[in-house]
């Protein structure tokens, strides 16, 4: 059994702030994580999602430099491997290099899952860890979905890690991560239709949403279908 002033569950961003916080503070610190160390934003997220976008708009707008000139624009191509390569560039040394962050600060870390086994004791395998303070700074994973075939689907992290890109593919969500993704696969070839149970990008101004998704279905082999 180990005692500490906090004991972090997670290793992204908010955790990382926190730890490192409190440890400069003098406090005795330990991390835990299920997952490669590192978080959401930076190993399934936003980092590894913007490389693979920048490529695909990049391609898009060489694509149209044929009008202006620039003959053989339009027959530019993506390729998936490569752009997954280019993204590996970034995400793989985030683990290695967090947790060697962490050490260095003189913070332990604990590979596994966290279990409560008391209001200020957590377990970690056979390990206990006895805690003033406990932050569960886990992230946001993907919902299961009840449905007959869920068999079938896979989350943002499964995308994010796939060797090869389907000629067509459904999107469950019609936010804009779905319509990105969306963007980065037609850039590709494949044609992806977005399914969603309400407004597409609600959180938008709906004027502009309405135009730019008429847009986009017009120009590229994208559907949208709403409130399905």
């Amino acid at each position: 059994m180990s005692r500490y002033d906090l004991v972090a569950i997670g290793t992204g961003t908010a955790a990382k702030k926190v730890a490192l916080t409190c440890r400069r503070a003098g406090w005795s610190v330990a991390v835990i994580d299920d997952k490669p160390f590192g978080g959401t934003c930076p190993l399934r997220g936003c980092d590894p999602k913007k490389a693979m976008w920048s490529v695909a708009e990049a391609c898009d707008r060489a694509r149209r430099l044929e009008r202006p000139g620039i003959d053989g624009a339009k027959q530019l191509s993506l390729n998936w491997g490569r752009m997954m390569s280019f993204k590996h560039q970034f995400t793989d040394p985030v683990p290695e290099k967090r947790e060697r962050i962490f050490r260095e600060a003189g913070i332990d870390c604990f590979h596994g899952h966290a279990r409560f086994l008391g209001p200020n004791s957590i377990g970690v395998g056979d390990t206990r860890l006895d805690a003033d303070h406990i932050l569960i700074a886990v992230g946001a994973e993907s919902a299961p979905l009840d449905i007959p075939g869920a068999e079938h689907l896979i989350s943002s992290d499964a995308y994010l890690e796939m060797d090869s890109l389907p000629s067509s593919m459904l999107l469950v969500g019609g936010g804009y991560i779905g319509f990105e993704f969306a963007h980065t696969a037609v850039r590709v070839g494949a044609k992806p239709v977005i399914l969603e149970a309400f407004e597409p990008l609600a959180s938008f101004d709906r004027d502009m949403v309405e135009r730019l998704v008429a847009d986009a279905v017009e120009k590229v082999p994208l559907a949208v279908m709403a409130q399905s």
